[in-house]
């Protein structure tokens, strides 16, 4: 199997690392993050302008018709700058919901405001007793004349302070931890009865916990059948794992860039650190551990175009399991080779260590999908 880049894809990979280079540094990002809603409105103008924000959507749709590979490497370029911006929740999740369950007329509505990058989506879908399980949802949407009124609660909505629009599961019908019964609804964060809760994560992101009280929405808000969202939800989550993995291998390829060029220029007692042969293994260690995680995420990037959805479950689930165990090695190791420095807030590889981290226990940790590996194993 070839897994060369076209001439296409080698230049969007080079334009982002421009682009980031001239607008990403270490001290840029922590002017973004302090931002109103953590990140910068001119770089993701930026990214609108390189089309960028457009890529995944059809053509019909106003976007560039791009596929899974070169999501792969926007998420890459984006974990390797530790980028702020919502490209993720946005682009990723709201926008495969789009792209996947969208009808022509949602489409219309949406889609052009998020590629010119005039609106913002979050994706509001943890509970208090979910945790992972897509499916645990006491949030409920009930029929009012023509349109819905949602009441409940979602937790952890990164982005959910700026964004316009909110993508939020509910449940139609059925009992709580029920598979059937369960829509995805389009909710302007205008809307009256909405109520949230903003805080920084400890990657630096800032989230927010939202309440729906009462909150009336029309009937075209729903995005496929209201009462079977599940095989949406489990494919857009799937291709938004997958693309954590991607963004996971940038920023472990820079923490061990980071961390080798350290070792080659920390001197202690007189003697470079990096002339220490146990030293060196364990920067060896780091870039197997990457090269594994690199090439589970190009797995996950295929098994998003799977057409049977339980191999593409189980070929995501195992890489995002790598991914956590490559990510711990790298994230620790650059620690642990830094010393003291390494954790405190002025050094940059302690932010990457944060950000990996934080994907590790996203959309599920590494003891959650060796359970669906061996889960869907045991099906097919």
């Amino acid at each position: 199997m070839d897994f060369e880049f076209s001439e296409e894809q080698r230049l969007l990979k080079e334009s982002l690392n421009g682009l980031f280079a001239e607008t990403y540094n270490f001290e840029q990002r922590k002017k973004y993050m302090k931002e109103k809603g953590g990140w910068s409105k001119l770089v993701w103008q930026k990214l609108a302008e390189q089309g960028l924000l457009g890529l995944p959507f059809a053509e019909s749709d106003g976007g560039v018709g791009a596929g899974a590979v070169e999501t792969m490497i926007v998420m890459e370029a984006l974990g390797r700058a530790l980028v702020l911006e919502p490209y993720l929740p946005t682009v990723v999740i709201c926008g495969g919901f789009l792209r996947h369950g969208g009808s022509v007329a949602q489409k219309a509505a949406h889609v052009p405001s998020i590629i010119d990058g005039s609106r913002t989506f979050a994706f509001a879908q943890l509970e208090r007793s979910s945790r992972y399980d897509l499916y645990d949802i006491a949030t409920s949407a009930k029929k009012r004349g023509n349109g819905w009124v949602i009441d409940g609660e979602k937790l952890l909505v990164i982005n959910g302070q700026n964004a316009d629009t909110l993508v939020v599961t509910a449940r139609s019908k059925g009992a709580q931890r029920d598979k059937t019964g369960v829509g995805v609804f389009l909710v302007p964060t205008n809307a009256n009865g909405i109520g949230k809760k903003t805080y920084l994560t400890q990657d630096g992101l800032q989230a927010a916990d939202i309440t729906f009280t009462g909150v009336e929405v029309s009937a075209d808000a729903a995005i496929g059948d209201s009462e079977n969202g599940v095989l949406l939800i489990e494919r857009v989550i799937d291709e938004a794992r997958a693309a954590l993995c991607a963004e996971a291998v940038g920023a472990m390829d820079e923490s061990l860039k980071i961390t080798v060029e350290y070792l080659k220029t920390r001197t202690q007692f007189g003697v470079l650190i990096g002339s220490f042969q146990s030293l060196q293994h364990r920067a060896a260690e780091m870039f197997v551990a990457l090269e594994q995680a690199r090439s589970m995420s190009m797995f996950a990037t295929m098994a998003t175009n799977f057409v049977d959805a339980a191999s593409r479950a189980q070929a995501v689930a195992a890489a995002k399991v790598q991914i956590g165990r490559s990510g711990k090695v790298i994230g620790q190791q650059s620690i642990q080779l830094h010393g003291g420095i390494g954790m405190t807030m002025e050094a940059r590889i302690g932010h990457y260590f944060k950000r990996l981290t934080m994907i590790e226990s996203t959309l599920g940790d590494i003891g959650y999908h060796i359970q669906r590996v061996n889960e869907i194993g045991a099906l097919v």
